[in-house]
This record gives structure tokens, C-alpha cells and sequence, in this order.
């Protein structure tokens, strides 16, 4: 058996797989999820430094809920910044994909500009190619089949998919290695760009500014910490923020809630967003 359950989550009614073996691609990850036991799911969409594709398997669709309105979707797209959004589903069972948004720009068919401010229904984005994926998906037996079909699609978009400015790429990964603690200024330097420059292109090809960026993967960070039930003052010291204060003004500002909201998991384990 190529992937890996994760017994806690069985535990807690969610049966969540990962491949054993990687995406053939940086910068992508795959998850399973199942639930086990009924409960539903029911989260808020919150920003994140992946773009994430969700393709539903079971026989309900998945609920998009935003400011207009709500839209029943079997597979669906959500960017870095996808604004205030629910996601709620009955008997989910899906499959995950996360991507960078180096990869997502090779990916997609879009770039991530374009899914700013919403989630989206994958067959806007890939057309007849998302039905037919789905269909393989579905009848696919077991999550190693269904991850091996994954790859296969992915390799094969990724053969003929534009690439990012190399400079672009390099700011990018300096600012998730850095934690999103860099000046913009030096990320100009390092890639030979004027600052103005920089900031043209990156916007366009990530979907934020580099300044934005930055605040996303520290605010990204800080979440994980919350989320992990770690102390809130801990987190802001340990995340660069220059205190409590400043962590709960961002978090305020991407997740539109209070950093209480982000305390530990009620039980769902879907990455999209948090659990209310």
C-alpha cells in the first residue's frame, strides 16, 4: 500500500490518507478525506499560502456560501486571499490538492490573480477536463489509485503549463523561508529587479503584492500555532508580530474573526479553513 491513514483522525470519525510517496511537483501535496461518521462539515474558508482544489467524490455536492449567495459545487478552487466564504457538505469524500502559488501558476490555467477574493467551481478553470477527472476519481479503486490518477493529471498539465519569472519564483521562496520576516527592498536586491518592478510582477503572477505575501505566510504561521492551542502572546513573539495586539489586528484583517476563534480543531480536518 502506497499512501498512509492517519488513525487519529479515523479516531475522531475522519479518515484522512496521504500519498507515501510525493506529488512528482514542488510545491504540491494530496490529502484523502472521508467522513466516517456523519458528522458534516461545516468551515470557514480562511487565507492560506496555497492555492487549494478540492474535488468532491460522494453523491452530494459541496455548499460555497458567501456574501452573494450560495452555490452547490462537486469540485472547487480557492485562492490566497478567497474572502469571506463557508464551505459546509454532508458525507464529504474528497480529494485535496495544495499548491504553491509557483505551482499553481503552472497548474491552474489561470493565474492565482485571477482567483482573488472568491472560491470558484474547478470546471470554470479546467472545463471538461474537471468532469473527466472527477468520473476517474470516483470510480477509482481505493486512494492509491486515485492519487497515482492525480499525479498523472498533474504531470501531464504541467508538461505544457507557463512558468513564473524565475525572479518572481525566487522572492516567493525567500519569503516562506524566511517566515514571511523580509523587506521588500532586499527581495528587489536579490533578484536584480527595481522594486517597482518587483512588485508589477510578482502581483501578477502570485495574485498579492510581495508586501502582502509576507503577511500572509507569518499570519499563516501564527494560525498553525493558535490552532495548535499554543498561548496567543507566544505566538505573536514567536511569529515576529511586535505583540499580541498586532497578531490579533491581523488576524482580524485576513480571517475577519478574534484569535480565539483559531484555537484548537473541533474535529474536521479538511485544510481549507477552520472549523466554527
Amino acid at each position: 500500500m502506497d499512501s498512509v491513514l492517519y488513525e487519529g483522525d479515523r479516531l475522531r470519525g475522519w479518515e484522512v490518507v496521504v500519498p507515501r510517496r510525493a506529488a512528482p511537483l514542488d510545491g504540491v501535496t494530496l490529502v484523502g478525506f472521508r467522513d466516517r461518521s456523519d458528522a458534516g462539515l461545516d468551515m470557514r474558508v480562511i487565507p492560506q499560502p496555497v492555492v487549494t482544489v478540492v474535488v468532491e467524490l460522494g453523491d452530494d455536492a459541496l455548499a460555497v456560501e458567501n456574501s452573494g449567495g450560495s452555490r452547490a459545487l462537486r469540485s472547487l478552487a480557492a485562492g490566497l486571499s478567497p474572502g469571506e466564504a463557508r464551505v459546509r457538505g454532508e458525507r464529504v469524500h474528497c480529494v485535496e490538492l495544495r499548491m504553491s502559488p509557483v505551482s499553481a501558476y503552472s497548474l491552474l490555467g489561470v493565474p492565482p490573480v485571477d482567483l482573488e477574493g472568491g472560491v470558484f467551481g474547478l470546471e470554470e478553470l479546467w472545463g471538461r477536463q474537471e468532469s473527466r477527472l472527477r468520473e476517474q476519481l470516483t470510480v477509482a479503486d481505493g486512494w492509491d489509485d486515485r492519487f497515482a490518477l492525480m499525479h498523472e493529471f498533474l504531470a501531464r498539465r504541467h508538461a505544457s503549463a507557463p512558468s513564473m519569472d524565475p525572479e518572481v519564483v525566487t522572492s516567493w521562496e525567500r519569503i516562506v523561508s524566511r517566515r514571511g520576516q523580509v523587506r521588500i527592498a532586499d527581495l528587489a536586491v536579490a533578484c536584480g529587479w527595481s522594486r517597482k518592478r518587483l512588485w508589477s510582477r510578482f502581483t501578477a503572477q502570485v495574485g498579492l503584492t510581495p508586501k502582502r505575501a509576507a503577511m500572509l505566510v507569518r499570519f499563516d504561521r501564527a494560525v498553525r500555532g493558535l490552532s495548535a492551542g499554543r498561548d496567543a502572546a507566544a505566538v505573536a513573539v514567536a511569529c515576529g508580530y511586535a505583540d499580541q495586539s498586532h497578531l490579533h489586528r491581523d488576524i482580524l484583517a485576513f480571517a475577519r474573526c478574534t484569535p480565539g476563534a483559531l484555537g484548537p480543531p473541533a474535529g474536521t480536518p479538511v485544510a481549507l479553513g477552520t472549523p466554527s
